[in-house]
Formats: C-alpha cells, sequence, structure tokens
C-alpha cells in the first residue's frame, strides 16, 4: 500500500520579502521530498495571490487585514475580517489535514497558525529580521520550532526552540559566478561601465526613487549605469525623468525585475531598503550596498537589519530623511572605490546562509514524521 503523502501548509505573504521565501521552502521540500502535497494560505488582495500560483502552487486567501497604527475608518471591519479569517483558517486545517503549518509572516500567518496549534498539530515559524514582530512573539508560545536568520534572538524567543537557518532566497542568486556579461546584455547596458543596481523592494521606495531621479544627471555625469525597479507606483515617473534626460541607453527601468539574478549579477553596488530578503540575497550575492531603511517599518526593524551589517563593516547606511542629499553622493564614492567595495563583498558575504531553504525545510519534515497522518 502506497504511503500516505506528507502534507504541509505555508502562510503568510504581503510582500516579496515573505513570498520568496516561502516559496524557496516549498520547493526545497519539493527536492527533498517530491510527494510532498504543498498548500499556501495568503491574504486576498495581497501580491502573494499573483506570485504563488506563478511559482506553481495552490493558494488559499483568507480576508485577514492589517491592523492601522494610526487611526482609520478601515480598523472598525478589522474584528469582522479577523473572525471570518480564523474561521476560514479552521476550515482549511479541517479539510487539507496538514502534519505541520509552517508561518513565514504576514497578515494571513496569524489566523493559520493560531487555528493549526488549537487544532493540536505542530508549527513552524520563519522569523527573517532581526527583530522579531509581535505577531510571531506571540505565536512563538506554541510553535514547535523557530528558524530564524539573525543570531542573539533569544531576546524574542525560547532558547530551546531556535535554529538558526538565515533566510531563504531563491536559488539562482546563491552562484552568479560567469553571470555578470549575461546579466549586462540581458539588460541593455554596456560591459566597460560601472553599474548600480537600484531596488526598493517589491512595492518600490518613494525617497529612494525620488532621490535617484533627482540625482541621475549627477549619476550620468559620472559615467555609471543604472538598473532601477522602481515599483508599480513609480514607473511611469521613472520613465518619463529618463527621457527628459535622454538617458535610455544607461539608465534601465523597470516596475518588477523576475531575473534578480541577473541583476546582481551585473551590479557593482547596489541600493536598496534594508527588508530581511533584500538583506539576505545581498549577503549571498556578495554585492556592496548602501541600504535606506524604511523607517516606518514594524518597530523599525529595517533599521535593525541594516545595522547589523554597517557594525560588521558589511555595508554602507544612509538614513531614509537624509536620501536626497546623501544618498547618490555615497553611491558614487564608494562606486569610484575598488577597495571599499571588496571590504564590504567579504564581510557581508560571511553574513549569507546558502543552505538555508533546505535547512528550514529538513525541520519542517521531522515535525511531520513526528505527526503522522
Amino acid at each position: 500500500m502506497k504511503p500516505a503523502a506528507t502534507r504541509i501548509v505555508i502562510s503568510g505573504g504581503g510582500t516579496g520579502g515573505h513570498i520568496y521565501p516561502a516559496i524557496a521552502i516549498a520547493n526545497a521540500l519539493k527536492e527533498l521530498r517530491p510527494e510532498v502535497e504543498l498548500l499556501f494560505v495568503g491574504a486576498l488582495g495581497k501580491m502573494e495571490m499573483e506570485k504563488v500560483p506563478r511559482a506553481g502552487y495552490d493558494i488559499i486567501g483568507l480576508p485577514v487585514v492589517g491592523f492601522q497604527r494610526s487611526f482609520s475608518p478601515a480598523n472598525l471591519l478589522f474584528p469582522f475580517k479577523l473572525v471570518n479569517s480564523l474561521l476560514k483558517a479552521r476550515r482549511i486545517i479541517r479539510d487539507f489535514k496538514p502534519q505541520v503549518a509552517v508561518g513565514v509572516g504576514g497578515f494571513a500567518s496569524g489566523p493559520l497558525l493560531q487555528m493549526a496549534s488549537l487544532a493540536g498539530i505542530p508549527t513552524l515559524i520563519q522569523e527573517q529580521n532581526s527583530r522579531a514582530g509581535v505577531t510571531n512573539r506571540m505565536l512563538a508560545k506554541k510553535a514547535a520550532k523557530i528558524c530564524v536568520a539573525y543570531p542573539g534572538m533569544e531576546r524574542f524567543f525560547p532558547n530551546h526552540k531556535i535554529k538558526l537557518t538565515g533566510n531563504p532566497v531563491r536559488k539562482d542568486i546563491i552562484n552568479l559566478s560567469g553571470k555578470k556579461t549575461e546579466g549586462l546584455k540581458h539588460f541593455g547596458l554596456s560591459e566597460n561601465a560601472r553599474t548600480l543596481f537600484v531596488m526598493g523592494g517589491s512595492l518600490g521606495a518613494r525617497s529612494i526613487n525620488e532621490s535617484l531621479a533627482a540625482s541621475l544627471p549627477e549619476i550620468a555625469s559620472s559615467g555609471v549605469q543604472v538598473i532601477w525597479q522602481t515599483g508599480k507606483s513609480f514607473v511611469e515617473q521613472a520613465r518619463n525623468r529618463i527621457a527628459e534626460l535622454g538617458l535610455q541607453n544607461t539608465v534601465k527601468s523597470s516596475d518588477f525585475i523576475y531575473e534578480m539574478d541577473l541583476a546582481y549579477a551585473a551590479a557593482d553596488v547596489v541600493i536598496s531598503r534594508a527588508g530581511a530578503l533584500s538583506v539576505s540575497e545581498i549577503c549571498l550575492a556578495a554585492k556592496p550596498s548602501v541600504l535606506v531603511p524604511y523607517p516606518f517599518a514594524a518597530e523599525d526593524h529595517q533599521t535593525s537589519n541594516a545595522l547589523s551589517l554597517v557594525r560588521q563593516n558589511a555595508a554602507l547606511m544612509v538614513k531614509d530623511s537624509e536620501a536626497m542629499q546623501l544618498l547618490a553622493k555615497t553611491a558614487l564614492e564608494l562606486l569610484a572605490d575598488p577597495g571599499a567595495q571588496k571590504t564590504l563583498s567579504a564581510n557581508c558575504s560571511k553574513s549569507g546562509f546558502p543552505d538555508a531553504a533546505h535547512e528550514i525545510a529538513k525541520e519542517i519534515l521531522t515535525l511531520a514524521d513526528k505527526h503522522p497522518v
């Protein structure tokens, strides 16, 4: 008789910083145990509802939304959507019968992991940031295992549940050797110019975008070419600015880049927000970077992420409020200093965890095997 397949439910999303680690974990689970059955649970209307099916996995959406910290009429609906999400999560658990529930952060993780715990199903949390969020700190009380990306997380979680794994990233970013020429060709850029890769995360970053747009003449006069991921809200402004300055040959903009390995491979220096996924990718790609933490992230966790590298001389940091004055200047100075680039690259590579996805997948399967159908 054929043994029953292992069933795992993975919840979370909202941004690429949650979605892509979740997909990387799913891919690792499939590699380690091809017959595994996987189901994603996300938030209706969020980007995981499009990105996860694109990666080849089924997803169910919950109506859950975030609670606004400042007064908002939307908060009046929050309790109703939360209760509805808890009830739907309970049905998902009952119908799919997972052996383990995994939470990667984002709106959907809370209801799904809460109902899984009540049903006696072991849960695993993947905490991506150096400062744990409130939801994960609450869920940790009943979690069987907590996989973290930074040392020192016993400040937030019970030490006996913690495993330091790093953050899972897409496999194509782990080894960029030999891809620089391919990357430059893909973006239509020259092999004879220094290249700056600018990104603000999957949703874009206004302060980074506005700073870059204002600084394009200075950047162009320095002989630097640019790969610019703008996010949807700024892409038209970016393209108009590039056309206005006649820089279509040296500044390539896009609202979203799927070929991130080629963008990293082409880059000499990266400008980025300091979300957990971006920081992990930069470390694995071993790229010198200028980080601009989003100051309104929950509990200012992006600043904590950035400082974890700055303290190791593994990255530079510019405050969001100072981006217009300092961002281009800092990036151009770094582009002109090969020695500083080499130092940052060597130091940040020490914080990379190339086997993170497989390490987390092994922990999940160990829990599943202890909780048979």
